[in-house]
């Protein structure tokens, strides 16, 4: 009995983080099928009606948004793009409460995707020194002169099996760069501790 039991849980720890996965896959797929794809496909029915609703117009629609992203990343290497792109953000910037959702998002995404990365630069946060508890983050702003801290850095902690995290202020004193890969910390801090470099380099 014992020894089901263990197979069992085995067989759940192999299968869980899989399924979890295809889960959070197969949940984006279906909400961009449900907006974007969805109104790719309708429109693609009206400009060619007899197309047939189905995986034919789907497929269409994928294909057309990642055409159209690879587009829009070379119109933004040249001269005139980035023109065109300056002046919409200067559109967006004129609106109270698109401005504010527009720059996080802007901010977020040039942050883990942009040239300029930020999320790069993993290191410890000494937040007792009588106890020596440290806390694992990220460095994301190393000069904050501009806000009269002269001596302090800006350091995003993210919150374990969370889509979240706290941004705190901290004498430059007390962060302690760490010689790890920005994504094997990621993945240390995420996993609780629970993922190590040592397991996901045997893996």
């Amino acid at each position: 009995m014992n020894a089901l039991i263990r197979l069992f849980f085995k067989g759940l720890l192999v299968l869980l983080p899989a399924v979890v996965t295809i889960y959070l896959v197969y949940a984006i797929f279906m909400a961009l099928n449900n907006t974007l794809f969805s109104a790719l496909g309708q429109m693609f029915q009206q400009l060619m009606p007899g197309l047939q609703p189905g995986w034919a117009t789907t497929l269409l629609a994928i294909a057309s948004t990642l055409l159209l992203i690879t587009l829009t990343g070379a119109l933004a290497s040249n001269f005139l793009g980035r023109f065109l792109f300056n002046r919409f953000e200067q559109l967006m910037k004129r609106i109270p409460l698109v401005k504010l959702l527009y720059n996080a998002m802007r901010d977020l995404f040039q942050a883990f995707l942009g040239e300029g990365k930020r999320f790069d630069k993993p290191a410890l946060v000494c937040l007792n020194e009588e106890s020596g508890v440290r806390v694992a983050g990220f460095i994301t702003a190393e000069d904050m002169s501009n806000w009269g801290l002269q001596d302090d850095v800006a350091v995003y902690l993210p919150q374990s099996y969370n889509f979240a995290g706290n941004l705190i202020i901290v004498p430059r004193a007390r962060v302690t760069p760490l010689d790890q890969s920005a994504g094997d910390v990621t993945t240390f801090i995420v996993s609780g501790g629970v993922s190590t470099h040592k397991e996901q380099g045997g893996a």
